[in-house]
């Protein structure tokens, strides 16, 4: 029985995006479910699109997902190398094969003959004219020093056909295939030549690729057919659509990994829930561990049609696996977004650390990605607070004599609190509420607004205790010289 072998063979022509991750992903599964080899191969002939830093990224995404590979540029393997740049010779070599075996053609058309071409209208792109010229006339002409490429001799008749296991049968008639490029000018393949032979070579038994791909896959039967090679099996995933229909691009939102990191998704987050665009076990299961996909994950139940990416589902699963941390993990996380909002100073992380730790539990339940945790938190901070709209001092349903009372009785009240815990806050502050004959929503609103600067924060009475008594107490002092002003002034 043959070992299941996939791979992931991205392009550095760009930042790993999450349709990448996507398909990454449902190839690694599939090889781990079935105890097979998973490579990563980098196809970066494309010389002049290649992105500075892109390699990298790619390969500390997938491992911060959780994707690890057997085989690939950074580890080696037995069928190295794993960039295609590498490799060139190796294809040079497969490519003149075929032109020995009279199933390839060098092709002497110049650029502008084919941009004409396509320009009058012809289907394919080319015409075939090179394709009979005799084996004698183009070695005279390559001597020459000609410039030319090789192109593969499609059948002129007939179909191609094969088995998609996600899609069924999959038919195109030959007469709509061109005679692809194999070998471009400069000696570099084309993505079609590199991609048939590599994996042959590298031995992958299931080729896992995104459904933009559907299209080329007759191009490489045909070519696995010219070189004698049984092809592997193919599996298009579908493409994934921003909600309203169209392709996820920037306008939408984060489409790169890297962006969703630097936003503050977790690892598990993201990776459960791309695991469920266009893949589910059942229709009631919804959170899975990387271990519990590899179990389960079947291409029999990955659908063909197009899967929407929802950033409110993802914020919610984020939420969920955020109340899921402990605090010290919770802190751990948040602490890079905070410093990096200059809320916390490396250097004066020992002084801050206890006081940031009893936080963490006030605002895990409010947090719908660790990037949120500095504007959630700015308020603990002297040096961020301010209260941006000093009229919400004023109750909506009373005046500023009812905005008085409340911080003055409040203040009188707490200045004696001792502890200064969250029982003993809350029994002074419910006292006031009926001393004072006002409604406790009234009441708490104004001190939320005094010590926290605003509308929405964590509970008031947990505030209150995180904060503590002279920071507290200063705040309501500021906020009652502010209410007294704007008396003063009306």
């Amino acid at each position: 029985m043959e070992t299941i072998a996939t791979r992931f063979a991205p392009s550095p022509t760009g930042f790993l995006h999450i349709g990448g991750l996507r398909t990454a992903l449902f190839a690694y599964l599939f090889a781990r479910h079935s105890g097979g080899r998973f490579i990563l191969r980098i196809e970066d002939t494309d010389r002049t699109r290649l992105v500075q830093g892109a390699l990298q990224d790619i390969i500390d995404n997938l491992r911060w997902i959780g994707i690890d590979w057997d085989e690939g540029p950074d580890i080696g393997g037995g069928h190295a190398p794993y960039q295609q740049s590498e490799r060139k010779e190796i294809y040079r070599e497969h490519a003149m094969r075929l032109v020995r075996d009279d199933r390839a053609y060098r092709c002497f058309c110049s650029p502008e003959r084919l941009a004409e071409l396509r320009k009058n209208g012809n289907g394919t792109g080319y015409d075939g004219k090179c394709r009979n010229l005799t084996h004698e006339e183009t070695e005279k002409r390559a001597k020459n020093g000609e410039r030319f490429v090789i192109r593969l001799k499609t059948p002129l008749e007939g179909e191609t056909s094969f088995d998609d296991m996600i899609r069924g049968k999959i038919s195109t008639k030959n007469t709509i295939v061109d005679d692809t490029v194999l070998l471009k000018s400069d000696g570099f393949p084309t993505y079609h030549l590199a991609n048939v032979v590599d994996d042959h070579l590298m031995e992958i038994t299931h080729v896992i690729r995104g459904d933009e791909w559907i299209s080329s896959t007759p191009r490489h039967i045909i070519l696995y057919d010219a070189f004698g090679w049984k092809p592997p099996c193919f599996a298009h995933v579908p493409v994934i659509l921003a909600q309203g229909g169209g392709k996820l691009s920037k306008r939408h939102g984060a489409t790169m990994v890297r962006e969703f990191r630097e936003r503050g998704y977790l690892n598990t987050a993201l990776l459960n829930f791309i695991s469920l665009l266009g893949w589910s076990l059942d229709d009631k299961t919804t959170f899975f561990s990387m271990q519990e996909l590899i179990e389960n994950f079947d291409l029999s139940q990955v659908t063909p049609s197009s899967a929407v990416f929802s950033y409110e589902k993802l914020d919610w699963f984020n939420g969920m696996y955020i109340r899921k941390t402990t605090d010290d993990e919770l802190y751990d996380l948040i602490i890079p977004h905070m410093t990096a909002a200059g809320l916390v100073r490396e250097n004066t992380m020992p002084g801050y650390e206890d006081y940031i730790r009893s936080i963490v539990p006030l605002i895990r339940e409010r947090l719908k990605t660790l990037s949120d945790a500095p504007g959630l938190t700015r308020f603990f901070f002297d040096d961020c607070f301010e209260i941006r709209e000093e009229k919400a001092l004023i109750p909506k349903k009373g005046n500023i004599d009812d905005a008085l009372r409340i911080l003055r009785e409040t203040l009188d009240r707490l200045e004696t609190a001792d502890p200064f815990e969250e029982e003993e806050i809350e029994a002074r502050l419910r006292k006031i509420v009926a001393d004072l004959d006002m409604k406790a929503g009234t009441v708490f609103m104004v001190l939320r607004i005094a010590v926290t600067g605003s509308k929405v924060s964590p509970g008031l009475f947990e505030t209150m205790r995180v904060l503590g008594k002279e920071r507290v107490l200063s705040r309501l002092a500021a906020a009652l010289d502010t209410v007294a002003r704007m008396e003063k002034n009306n």
